[in-house]
């Protein structure tokens, strides 16, 4: 069974900065596209960012000049640079990768703004 592991998540400053980093415990063979979203407390999931196996991007408008995300198809992982923190960035953060046989969820990883 393949696993996505997230790490990076913590506590930041409003201002700061935060990288976050999701690989496959095993090789996904097929994956198109990988993603960021977020889920904050009383909210519903929502989608941050999604990179293709083509370098093709999309962000969510409240995102867009602060955070970057990135692929590295060769290992299956995904990361999100996250600048200019906000304190309504603070979320469960979860990666997810989509491929030609199936869609796969990462734990979720925390990540709080705040003084």
């Amino acid at each position: 069974q393949v696993h996505l592991v997230e790490s990076g998540g913590g506590l930041v400053q409003p201002g700061g900065s935060l990288r976050l980093s999701c690989a496959a415990s095993r090789r996904i063979l097929g994956i198109y596209a990988m993603g960021w979203y977020r889920q904050a407390p009383g909210k519903q999931r929502e989608l941050v960012a999604t990179i293709t196996s083509g370098a093709r991007t999309n962000y969510e408008d409240s995102v867009k000049g602060r955070f970057t995300i990135s692929m590295d198809n060769a290992k299956n992982a995904v990361y999100l640079q996250m600048d200019s923190l906000k304190p309504e960035d603070k979320a469960v953060y979860y990666c997810k990768a989509d491929s030609t046989g199936d869609s796969y969820w990462g734990q979720g990883t925390q990540v709080t703004v705040s003084r």
